[in-house]
């Protein structure tokens, strides 16, 4: 007989037990909570400091400081060509405060666009500076000379930088590093003779220069700050200097974000379906869960306050390789006392391995809350999937130094807010429709504040999809 002659004479016998079918009927099911994939680690809400706010804002005071631009510039290309933003240019420390649109357009229209290749210098260390450099696309190293005569790194440009800028005020500038394309570039330069001539035409730009001059004259520190005054050292009856801590007179104020939801649940589903499970506890668990992901990635995207935006330019950095190796890591590291921690997308933080792996280094782990994180010089480093990756593969890794104690990046909340589940967190009940639908208002606030620059620093344009 064959195997499918047994099976239909099997079929054909009598059933002698009952079936697991019908018997489900008079069974009761063990069920699990509602499952959501949405939900993530959440690092960076867990190890960010939360500052309490009245009043729904918070003040960041600081020293007065006489820094006069860091920005970044912005370009519009059309096929081949690449202009700059007329606006764009009171980027540059010496037109920060320069409102003349008509005159920043005449010269964003002098600005003449240039090719280079691989390896090509478009400048010269010891040559005179006669030109302003507006990086609109490519990598760009500044090369010095090292302690023992030989070349050196001393940074990187990428996409929106500028160089040469000491042109516009001093013209007996000369260039103190050697500039040279890692990759083709495609750059913007406006020679200092082309301003001046634009500055004989324009009273209101001549006059903006020459005011221009006496700020350097301010006795500052390396940071910008108005310099104290001090004497150390001295011996006998010298004369003790004065001095006073002059404040910012505009101080920045971050107001509390809000994520807000109106969750709708059927009086019909309460009232009858709520065993074993309330069905409005798990559709507020749910929604609770969604609006603390969006929060998350609006403290790293929002480009008010998020953390990839309101970083200082200069505590941008541009990884030597592309890849995030070791030794960009320690640049990072190096640029604030005191780092906390590492925020970097899972494939960074993969990409990190790789690296290390490649280096024969085997990076340490600790515990946090039960989990082993990896750390690099003692930092750990998190996965934060709100980190955005580009088409082209790559990403960013956050630097953060924390806490107000620290002068560092902290989370902004209100607690005590009516109705309240968590601190700035309430759910309010808003009432029943005729259509006997229940309505509850589901709101956070929250926000990010970075107290000093250097307390934030980010590792900008890391490859992650490089397995050589």
């Amino acid at each position: 007989m064959s195997v499918g002659e047994e099976i239909r004479a099997d079929q054909d016998q009598p059933q002698k037990s009952l079936g697991t079918s019908a018997a489900r009927n008079l069974a009761t099911t063990t069920k699990s909570a509602p499952q959501m994939q949405e939900i993530s680690s959440r690092w960076l809400l867990r190890m960010l400091p939360w500052v309490n706010v009245q009043g729904g804002t918070y003040r960041v005071n600081r020293r007065l400081s006489y820094s006069v631009g860091d920005g970044r510039v912005t370009f519009v290309k059309t096929g081949d060509r690449v202009q700059v933003i007329p606006a764009e240019l009171g980027e540059l420390p010496a037109l920060r405060t320069y409102e003349d649109q008509e005159v920043l357009g005449e010269l964003a229209q002098r600005c003449q666009q240039r090719e280079f290749a691989p390896g090509e210098v478009l400048a010269s260390f010891g040559s005179q500076a006669e030109e302003v450099y507006l990086l609109a696309h490519g990598r760009i190293e500044k090369i010095g000379t090292g302690p023992y005569g030989d070349d050196a790194v001393l940074g990187v440009l990428a996409d929106g930088a500028y160089f040469g800028e000491q042109a516009i005020t001093d013209p007996e500038a000369i260039w103190e590093y050697t500039a040279r394309a890692v990759t083709a570039c495609t750059v913007l330069a406006l020679p200092r003779r082309d301003i001046d001539q634009v500055a004989e035409r324009s009273e209101s730009l001549h006059e903006h220069l020459q005011q221009l001059r006496a700020i350097p004259e301010q006795r500052t520190n390396k940071f910008g700050e108005k310099e104290i005054d001090l004497a150390a050292g001295h011996t006998g009856e010298q004369a003790i200097p004065g001095t006073y801590v002059d404040y910012d007179a505009a101080p920045r104020e971050y107001e509390l974000s809000v994520a807000q939801t109106v969750l709708r649940i059927h009086t019909r589903v309460a009232d009858l379906y709520n065993q074993p499970m309330n069905q409005t506890e798990q559709q507020l668990r749910l929604t609770v869960e969604a609006l603390k992901e969006r929060q998350e990635h609006e403290l790293v995207n929002n480009r008010e306050f998020g953390l990839l935006h309101n970083c200082e330019y200069d505590q941008r950095l541009q990884p030597h390789d592309g890849v995030p190796s070791p030794d960009d890591l320690d640049e990072l590291l190096s640029r604030r006392r005191g780092t906390k921690l590492l925020l970097a997308h899972p494939r960074a933080v993969s990409a990190i391995g790789r690296e290390l792996n490649k280096r024969g280094l085997v990076p340490e782990t600790i515990d946090v809350g039960g989990n082993r994180i990896p750390t690099w010089r003692g930092v750990p480093i998190f996965p934060c999937n709100k980190i955005p990756v580009t088409e082209a593969r790559t990403t960013s890794i956050i630097a953060m130094r924390t806490g107000e104690a620290e002068q560092g990046v902290v989370g902004l909340q209100q607690a005590g807010i009516p109705d309240e589940i968590e601190p700035s967190l309430s759910v309010r009940f808003m009432g029943i429709s005729e259509q006997a639908i229940m309505s509850y208002l589901v709101t956070t606030y929250y926000s990010a504040a970075v107290l000093v620059p250097d307390a934030l620093g980010v590792l900008e344009n890391v490859e992650i999809g490089r397995w050589r």
